[in-house]
């Protein structure tokens, strides 16, 4: 037979500090737990059928001495007449997410599925992105009802009045719902089917997205008019002008451009670092500076107290319609994002740049998963020679020859 412990008195229990587990008496099995961080909780090591099982108790000295030893004894009792008290506290546990399901409505289980994946997302416009496209579509409809009682038809409620005139945006809502319904169904909150996910379900109700909506591409400007573009662009006066052409040679993005700050421009080592949080793809870009963007960043002036490269006229970055609205006067037919698709297609149709390299100046991220793994650099090399010769083109002077017909020179003969 085991010894039999000790039985300690209350004031003998509080002088315990010794990290480990410490029999107290009393009841066989009563034990006091102490961790590493000093925390003090009881456990009842008992045999339940042929299994050895620890069963907390609760923490000291919220549990005192008597009451650790009178739950000991409880559970015990109802071992011996073969009730199984771990089980019965899953069986409560799970009985209480049950109910809690009742509770659980849909706008509560998104707003918890997003703080457990906000972490995941690029960058916090995401987030709200989310949260602004569940909260329009979503809420009216299903906010208030428990997730249990989602069904199918709650979902071509929400989508069918959007599935045909806002097609990119009732797919990403799709995608969304699904996300909270299969964290809901994982947390215990509700069972069976997803009724918002696509493939054999959705599938057979609606009309596939790309039959019924086309991609629309932002309108782009022709590489072959860039030069001509270019010349009149910088006749035109202002930051306004400056930080569109900036935005053509390098490349970037309209938000990248507004947001530049002169901590990110190093004009000895010929950089412009764009940290993390403000690219797209969530990853640190470094942007090669040819000569004649460097050009146009010694013109501008460097304000007091204004850290933005190109600010806005009263402070603070520019807007995007204030680069829009330029093109507009100009009465182009091409918005700014195009200008990437420009660059693009000039280097896929008259240049021999490997495509990887146009892609990474882009910032693009790679598509195949095992080269990306592999490829550590940003191949700064070759795209500053890239950005070079895209600078050279677009500042070079394209004079047109004169063209004499065919058969303006056999009449001439």
């Amino acid at each position: 037979m085991p010894k039999k412990a000790k039985e300690l008195k209350a004031i003998e229990v509080s002088r315990i500090s010794l990290q480990g587990v410490h029999a107290v008496g009393g009841v066989a099995g009563l034990l006091l737990q102490v961790s590493s961080s000093n925390a003090r909780s009881w456990i009842l090591r008992t045999m339940i059928g042929s299994k050895r099982r620890d069963i907390g108790l609760g923490g000291y000295p919220d549990i005192t001495l008597l009451q650790a030893r009178e739950k000991a004894r409880e559970l015990k009792e109802n071992i011996k007449a073969g009730i199984d008290p771990i089980e019965e506290r899953k069986s409560a546990r799970r009985q209480l997410i049950k109910e809690q399901s009742k509770e659980l409505t849909f706008d509560k289980a998104a707003e918890k599925y997003l703080s457990h994946k906000a972490h995941e997302f690029s960058n916090k416009k995401h987030t709200k992105q989310w949260s602004s496209t569940l909260k329009t579509y979503a809420s009216p409809i299903i906010g208030n009802l428990p997730v249990s009682e989602i069904d199918l038809n709650h979902i071509i409620r929400i989508l069918e009045p959007i599935w045909l005139n806002k097609t990119e945006t009732a797919k990403r809502l799709r995608g969304r719902i699904e996300s909270v319904l299969s964290w809901s169904t994982v947390a215990g909150f509700r069972t069976g089917d997803n009724p918002a996910r696509w493939r054999g379900h959705l599938d057979t109700v609606l009309p596939k997205p790309n039959k019924v909506s086309k991609v629309k591409h932002h309108k782009a400007l022709p590489w072959q008019d860039i030069n001509p573009f270019l010349d009149k662009l910088k006749k035109r006066k202002g930051i306004t002008a400056k930080a569109l052409e900036f935005l053509i040679l390098t490349a970037t993005r309209s938000g990248e451009v507004r947001g530049a700050v002169w901590d990110e421009i190093d004009l000895d080592n010929r950089l412009w670092t764009i940290p993390e949080e403000r690219m797209k793809a969530g990853k640190e870009h470094r942007v090669p500076l040819t000569d004649q963007m460097i050009e146009i960043l010694t013109s501008l002036p460097k304000l007091d107290n204004e850290p933005n490269v190109f600010p806005a006229p009263r402070g603070g970055s520019l807007s995007d319609m204030a680069i829009s609205s330029i093109l507009r006067n100009m009465k182009v037919d091409a918005v700014p994002h195009g200008f990437r698709s420009t660059f693009r297609d000039w280097c896929a149709e008259s240049t021999s740049y490997p495509t990887i390299v146009a892609e990474m100046a882009l910032a693009h991220t790679i598509g195949n998963k095992v080269e990306a793994a592999y490829r550590r650099g940003d191949l700064m090399t070759k795209r500053r020679k890239l950005m070079e010769s895209w600078s050279k083109y677009c500042n070079t002077k394209i004079i047109k020859s004169d063209v004499i017909s065919i058969n303006q020179n056999k009449a001439s003969q």
